[in-house]
């Protein structure tokens, strides 16, 4: 099903040469490109708001699809509803919809139905296709509109948008298509809408809803906002990025009742491989209980044989803690798998993570050096050598440069309450070394 134009020579050129040259003054080709799985684009007259949706889109790299996600304007059609299939016509030519995952969405959402009626006289999609285009000319999509509805809803409609992108393994970016304050004074716009942005930035749709009932907020971004920075944190995000933002005001000079459009992407940490195996390695076993075989293409640290601790955190607290004192695998890779998963799963002082869990967990890796025996604890730097501690076959060990681990009679200590090692029972002490890699956060 082909859907022609609605708003072309309205909010944008209808003539392609005309179209690709005011593109070019938006979009900019030395902009350092990023790979992101989300972002709020304004969807206003491209005289107002296309210099905000092009430093955006000059930010991100595309993907193989673009899920542009908007709200109902005109009340139309079914309240949460995906264009299935067809092609979408612009003045620069056709976007196909991938049909494919379109119909995943609808299958996997309780909310999400496929219709068309919602999209007719739609804008939100529409006016962000020129610049996808312009960005890559193959790019495909799917469109959504949504009507309104409460957090919930909207939080569990990302989450199903983001499983249809991972279990289809598509490389796709979610787009939220909204702009922000409508018709308030400049200043007072501007006050309003950071608060909505600073809660974006932090992934935080608690906050954002919050901001948006309390300051009453005008900003028919909102859900499609929510649902993106839900969809985005399944899919990796770690925080946000303003981009541009300015208000109606700035081209027309009036600054009495404008409408503000914030252009912000949603952002991956870029993790150390071997951070990120360990992170791969629990949330694909959380999810599919199958242990993911190591990367084909080692790091030179992944090839060695070494003892592995992999620690996890969930908002700062420790979430689980299990290594291996000497290598049991055949590489490096191999023990950060299997104690990664591990911690998630069998530490004995933690309940196993669950899926929810996994968008709210940092990962620490330790690659020990081997234990070498020491004379007496004068020999020990809490900071710089971790500690094993031996009596027989019972050993505890504790790793280097803990938070609150500051003398070396602490450290003992707790190795031996570890092992079950009496304080006067006489004892081997051994120290060790170690390169930490760290998720940042």
């Amino acid at each position: 099903m082909n859907r022609n134009p609605y708003v072309a020579g309205y909010f944008y050129p209808a003539s392609a040469s005309e179209l690709r040259k005011m593109l070019a003054g938006f979009m900019s080709n030395d902009a350092p490109k990023e790979e992101a799985p989300g972002a709020l684009v304004p969807h206003a007259g491209y005289i107002y708001s296309g210099a905000v949706t092009g430093a955006v889109i000059s930010r991100i790299k595309p993907g193989d699809t673009f899920v542009v996600i908007g709200p109902s304007h005109s009340g139309l059609g079914k309240p949460f509803s995906v264009w299935a299939e067809g092609i979408w016509e612009t003045p620069l030519g056709e976007v196909e919809v991938d049909r494919e995952l379109a119909g995943k969405m609808v299958a996997v959402s309780e909310y999400l139905e496929e219709d068309y009626l919602a999209h007719r006289e739609e804008h939100a999609v529409e006016v962000q296709l020129p610049f996808l285009q312009y960005a890559r000319a193959d790019i495909r999509i799917v469109p959504v509109i949504l009507s309104g509805a409460t957090l919930e809803i909207y939080k569990e409609i990302g989450k199903d948008i983001a499983r249809a992108v991972r279990e289809l393994g598509r490389k796709a970016v979610i787009l939220a298509s909204g702009d922000m304050t409508h018709y308030e004074p400049d200043h007072v716009a501007r006050q309003k809408d950071m608060k909505a942005v600073e809660a974006m930035l932090a992934l935080d749709e608690d906050g954002l809803t919050r901001h948006y009932h309390k300051l009453n907020i005008s900003m028919c971004a909102y859900g499609p906002v929510v649902c993106t920075i839900a969809a985005v944190k399944e899919l990796g995000a770690t925080g946000g990025e303003l981009i541009r933002y300015q208000t109606s005001g700035d081209t027309t000079g009036d600054r009495s009742a404008v409408v503000g459009y914030a252009g912000v992407i949603f952002k991956k940490e870029e993790l150390h491989p071997i951070v990120a195996l360990a992170k791969r390695a629990v949330e694909t076993y959380v999810r599919e209980r199958r242990v993911i075989p190591a990367p084909a293409e080692l790091t030179p640290e992944m090839k060695e044989r070494a003892g592995v601790f992999v620690s996890i955190h969930k908002h700062g607290e420790l979430r689980g803690c299990i290594g291996t004192f000497e290598p049991q695998q055949e590489n490096v890779a191999q023990e950060i798998i299997i104690n990664a998963i591990s911690s998630a799963t069998r530490d004995p002082r933690f309940p196993p993570v669950e899926p929810e869990e996994l968008k709210d967990l940092d990962y620490s890796v330790d690659i020990l050096t081997s234990p070498e025996p020491v004379a007496d604890k004068s020999e020990l730097d809490p900071r710089r050598y971790g500690v094993i501690v031996e009596r027989g076959f019972r050993r505890g060990l504790l790793l280097p440069d803990l938070e609150g681990v500051d003398s070396v009679d602490y450290q003992i200590e707790i190795c031996r309450q570890k092992a079950g090692i009496a304080p006067h029972e006489p004892v081997k002490l051994y120290r060790f070394e170690v390169r930490r890699y760290r998720q940042k956060g």
